[in-house]
């Protein structure tokens, strides 16, 4: 494994995943290089030079074979912070950003003449794959230093600015749930922070962002600070894929992984962040084979991982704005337009795009959103809660896992509901767990009915209306959790002849209009080659384990789809 020896103590990094550094920094055995000698080639480089730097693309992984390598991270305000050492024979660089050939997040340093073994990142997914069980092993590596990045809180993009600006939150939100490394100053506590905050302009809300490339951007929006810390490409991807995937909740994930172990060219597109709704839950207790319970974004981001395992390229965040099914019949080809402009071509479309949040017609409360309303609640909104009362406006499955979650930081969870009680929307579970949470007051026929801010722009109180005696209760909250449903994310299907149902969601099987006068399978849409899965499909369970289901079913359709092509354009 790798050491420190020549260091007093464990660095930052290498305390994130102490227990397990067997795990974290295997060496490989001279059988193991026999064996991975054919995927990659021998490089020699000098003492003091740099193999790959921070913010560029990951060039391949490094197999030390001589020599001594150090990686290192740059903090954004002038100080270079050591990672971990590599002196070992057999120890190679690399963590899961390796798989989709992203941007580094460390420098790597030759201490001394260095001999490696250089794997391109498409042949370290070849390896993975044709080498299974060493695989094993340099995949659970890779995640495990990708942990340790998150928990150190020194490495990728530095975010400088008020801990509890509205931007900040909004940032560390994007970064968290997709599983980015990041790192926050408070210009306030460090003078460097606070000189370099101010040289580039910022206001008291403003959050300089210092990226890994060196880059400085202030306030960006998540767009622009995907592309910035190198999570985000700029290729124009104008290849023909087999299957363009829509959204990255379970139902896209499950199609990238099977689709791509398949063999399958896909693209997977995502507006927001992996894992949809999904990857906002606390913990998911009811999903098979998880007894003790996993949460949506530790579910999410191993299907995340997977699915780059096998090559599906990913897209995040990417806002799909259009569907060209014109040629859909003449040459089984379709087009997808971006927000950016790119378009993707593909012989098959998956519509996985899910629901976006639904917003209570409440007072006043848009202007809050991101500023104490919110619409998942995470460990980063669960910190700010702590001590505090809050308000959990909804009865559904993804309400009771998020009122269980924060009563274990606020002092008191209110929970508004509409009906009378909870068993008509909710799992048997939830309703034992909160019934049995002495933080957690349920209050039955109540709604929302206005919210207040204070001068700072941020909510500080709100008011609810008992609808049985009318009575109004008015609190000083400053946090409002709202799981009331969501609205399909179909918009961007209007003008290619998909056909939905009367709310937005997308018609598949018998619902569909079948010009083709043959009965569609159950996931179908009207539109030959394009198919719809999760909760954006018409008569969609909303549970996660059918949404990986239909993930996995659709990836068959597709095969025969593309069959059919095939002979249809045989002479």
């Amino acid at each position: 494994m790798a050491t420190n020896d020549e260091q007093s103590g464990l660095t930052p990094y290498e305390s994130g995943i102490s227990g397990r550094r067997d795990q974290a920094f295997p060496v490989l055995s001279e059988a193991d290089l026999a064996r991975i000698g054919r995927f990659g080639e021998t490089r020699h480089y000098t003492s003091g030079a740099r193999l790959f730097s921070a913010g560029e693309p990951i060039p391949g992984m490094f197999v030390l074979l001589k020599g001594g390598l150090t990686l290192t991270q740059r903090d954004g305000l002038g100080r270079v912070l050591p990672v971990v050492r590599f002196r070992r024979r057999g120890e190679f660089t690399g963590e899961v950003a390796l798989l989709s050939g992203g941007h580094a997040i460390v420098d790597a340093n030759a201490d001394e003449d260095v001999e490696t073994l250089v794997i391109l990142p498409e042949q370290v997914r070849a390896l993975i794959i044709a080498e299974a069980e060493l695989g094993e092993r340099i995949v659970r590596a890779l995640i495990l230093r990708r942990i340790a990045h998150l928990q150190s809180g020194v490495s990728g993009a530095v975010l400088i600015g008020r801990p509890d600006s509205p931007d900040m939150l909004r940032l560390e939100t994007f970064l968290r749930r997709n599983g980015q490394p990041h790192h926050t100053v408070d210009p306030a506590q460090d003078s460097a922070a606070a000189i370099l905050f101010a040289q580039y302009g910022g206001a008291p809300n403003d959050v300089l962002v210092a990226c890994p490339n060196g880059a400085m951007q202030l306030s960006p929006s998540e767009n622009s600070l995907a592309r910035c810390i190198g999570m985000l490409d700029a290729l124009e991807h104008d290849e023909l894929s087999d299957v363009v995937v829509v959204g990255a909740g379970p139902a896209g994930l499950a199609t990238a992984v099977y689709a791509a172990s398949e063999g399958l060219r896909v693209i997977v597109v995502e507006c927001r962040s992996f894992g949809g709704q999904a990857g906002a839950s606390a913990r998911i207790e009811n999903y098979l084979g998880f007894p003790t319970g996993i949460s949506g974004q530790a579910l999410a981001g191993r299907a995340f991982v997977q699915a780059q395992k096998f090559g599906a390229k990913m897209l995040i965040p990417a806002q799909a704005v259009a569907l060209d099914c014109r040629n859909a019949k003449s040459s089984g080809e379709l087009v997808l337009t971006l927000e950016d402009g790119r378009k993707l071509r593909s012989r098959t479309v998956v519509i996985a795009s899910g629901a976006r949040y639904r917003r209570p017609a409440v007072r006043g409360l848009p202007a809050y959103e991101g500023r104490g309303i919110w619409y998942w609640a995470s460990a980063l909104e669960a910190q700010m809660c702590t001590g505090e009362e809050v308000a959990l406006v909804g009865g559904g499955n993804s309400a009771g896992q998020a009122a269980v979650f924060l009563a274990e930081h606020a002092s008191r969870v209110h929970m508004l509901i509409r009906g009378d009680g909870l068993a008509a929307t909710m799992s048997r579970y939830l309703i034992d767990r909160i019934t049995q949470t002495r933080t957690i007051e349920l209050h039955p026929n109540t709604e929302l009915t206005e919210v207040f801010g204070d001068s700072d722009g941020r909510l500080e109180s709100l008011s609810w209306i008992d609808r049985r005696s009318g009575a109004v209760t008015h609190r000083p909250i400053r946090n409002v959790f709202v799981f009331v449903g969501a609205d399909p994310e179909s918009a961007w299907l209007k003008g290619c002849g998909v056909m939905l149902d009367g709310h937005g969601f997308v018609a598949t099987g018998k619902s569909a209009i079948n010009t083709e006068g043959q009965l569609p399978t159950s996931l179908d849409s009207s539109v030959p080659g394009i198919f719809a899965i999760g909760d954006v499909r018409s008569g969609s369970v909303k549970r996660v384990g059918a949404a990986i289901g239909e993930g996995a079913a659709v990836v068959a359709l597709i095969h025969q789809h593309l069959a059919t092509e095939r002979r249809s354009a045989r002479p």
